[in-house]
């Protein structure tokens, strides 16, 4: 599996496109064996609480694991944190029945918006998810 700094057609870093910057608590979820971050800067571990996340990287194969992914993830960025789920891409060449659209669809019906849309490296496609901002308050969910 193919892993790039500059994914895709853009130059951007991987960890700039993600949003990574030093001292960011941060987990790749469900990553594919030898997966990692190219060029990370120095991040600290998200925890499992709620709030115990500033990005959250989730994989995900099949359509199935978007809503469980989104469940999961959703108390521990809230209130400002950020989630990317990242699907392969069929731009290289990978089969999967995993798209932003259903990614999208399942987000917005859970208070969720998308903010963003990119490669993450060349096998693998993000949407950026975080929380409506309407629904950041202690009582918003």
């Amino acid at each position: 599996m193919a892993r790039s700094s500059t994914a895709g057609y853009s130059a951007t870093p991987q960890a700039r496109k993600l949003g990574l910057k030093p001292g960011t608590r941060f987990a790749a979820i469900a990553a594919p064996d030898g997966w990692a971050l190219r060029e990370p800067p120095p991040l600290e571990p998200a925890d499992d609480s709620a709030g115990g996340a500033d990005v959250l990287l989730h994989f995900v194969r099949t359509r199935v694991e978007v809503v469980p992914a989104l469940e999961a993830a959703a108390p521990r960025i809230f209130p400002a944190g950020a989630l990317w789920v990242a699907w392969p891409r069929k731009a290289a060449g990978h089969v999967s029945d995993v798209d932003e659209h259903a990614i999208r669809d399942a987000a917005l019906t859970r208070r969720l918006v998308d903010v963003k849309v990119a490669a993450i490296d060349d096998d693998w496609s993000g949407l950026k998810i975080v929380w409506r901002v309407e629904h950041r308050g202690a009582g918003g969910r």
